[in-house]
C-alpha cells in the first residue's frame, strides 16, 4: 500500500478537515494540491447556539442527531466559552446519539462518549432511514444541522414520527474568499498539472462549477475534468456530478463512504492501467 501514489499529483478541495486528508495522501507519496472551498467560521449570531446548549443542559433531548464532526466539535467550543462544556458534554451522553457515519462518531470519541447509533449511509435519507425504525413519537430530538443544505425534508420525516425536532446550526460557509484560489485550481487541471481531483463533498462539486460560471471559464474547468481522473468519497458526490454531465472515475467500494476508503480506492487505482474516461 506505502507509496502506490507516489508521483501523482492530487487535488483536494477539503476544508474541514484538509490538514489530515493531506497527511494520509501524502504517506502514500502523493504530491498534494490544497484547494480549500470556503472558510468554516461560527454562526455570526452565538444567540441561537448558546440558546441550544442551555436547553440541553437543562432537559437533555431524548435523541440527538450529530451531522458533522466539525459541528460537535463548534458546539463544545462554544459550550467552553460559557463556561459549561462539562455541563454539556454530561448532558449529551444521557440522550441516545445518532452519528451520521463516522466523522460525528470521531467527535463523540475525543470528548470521551460514544455513538449508540451510527447510520447505515452517511446522508440525510441514512438518518431518516435510521430513525423510521424507531418509535419517536413524544420524542425531543436535537439536531445538529451544516450549512449549504436544506434540511426541511428530513426534519418534516423526523416530525412526521410525532417528535419535535430542535435544531442547531453551530457554523457556516465563507465561500467568498477562496474564488481567486478554485480559479487558480481549474487553470492547475486544464494544464495539465493535476492528475486527480478528490472531491469529499456535493457542495465542492457545485461550488466549483457555480465559481467557474461566475468566472465565465465552466469549458475551462471541464477540459480540466476531462485531464484528471474524479475520484468520488460516495454515491451523493457522484450523484451531484451526474447532474453536471460529469463522470466519477474512483470510488469507495462496499459502502464505505468516507475518507480513508477514498485514499485507498485511489491508491488502487493509480496501481492500474488508466480507465476509460468517456
Amino acid at each position: 500500500m506505502a507509496n502506490r501514489l507516489s508521483g501523482t499529483r492530487i487535488l483536494i478541495l477539503e476544508a474541514r478537515e484538509e490538514a489530515q486528508f493531506s497527511r494520509l495522501l501524502a504517506e502514500q507519496g502523493a504530491e498534494v494540491l490544497q484547494c480549500p472551498m470556503f472558510t468554516i467560521r461560527d454562526t455570526p449570531d452565538p444567540s441561537p447556539v448558546e440558546d441550544w446548549i442551555r436547553r440541553c443542559i437543562e432537559s437533555p433531548p431524548a435523541d440527538l442527531v450529530l451531522t458533522t464532526g466539525e459541528g460537535l466539535r463548534r458546539l463544545v467550543k462554544a459550550a467552553q466559552r460559557m463556561a459549561q462544556d462539562h455541563a454539556f458534554i454530561a448532558a449529551i451522553g444521557k440522550s441516545q446519539t445518532f452519528a451520521r457515519g463516522p466523522k460525528p462518531g470521531n467527535a463523540l470519541r475525543e470528548i470521551g462518549l460514544e455513538a449508540a447509533i451510527t447510520t447505515d449511509k452517511p446522508t440525510s435519507e441514512g438518518i431518516a432511514a435510521t430513525l423510521a425504525r424507531l418509535d419517536l413519537a413524544g420524542h425531543r430530538v436535537g439536531l445538529q444541522l451544516y450549512p449549504d443544505r436544506d434540511h426541511s425534508a428530513l426534519i418534516g420525516k423526523i416530525t412526521a414520527q410525532g417528535a419535535t425536532v430542535d435544531p442547531v446550526l453551530p457554523y457556516i460557509y465563507d465561500a467568498s474568499a477562496a474564488e481567486t484560489n478554485i480559479i487558480g485550481a481549474i487553470e492547475a487541471m486544464a494544464e495539465g498539472w493535476v492528475d486527480a481531483i478528490a472531491l469529499t463533498s456535493s457542495g465542492q462539486v457545485r461550488r466549483l462549477v457555480e465559481v467557474a460560471r461566475i468566472h465565465r471559464c465552466e469549458d475551462k474547468l471541464r477540459a480540466g475534468l476531462n485531464r484528471v481522473k474524479i475520484a468520488s468519497v460516495g454515491p451523493v458526490v457522484s450523484d451531484e456530478l451526474k447532474s453536471y454531465g460529469l463522470r466519477t472515475d474512483i470510488i469507495p467500494e462496499n459502502d464505505a463512504f468516507f475518507m480513508k476508503p477514498l485514499i485507498l480506492a485511489m491508491a488502487a487505482n493509480f496501481g492500474k492501467p488508466a480507465r476509460s474516461r468517456l
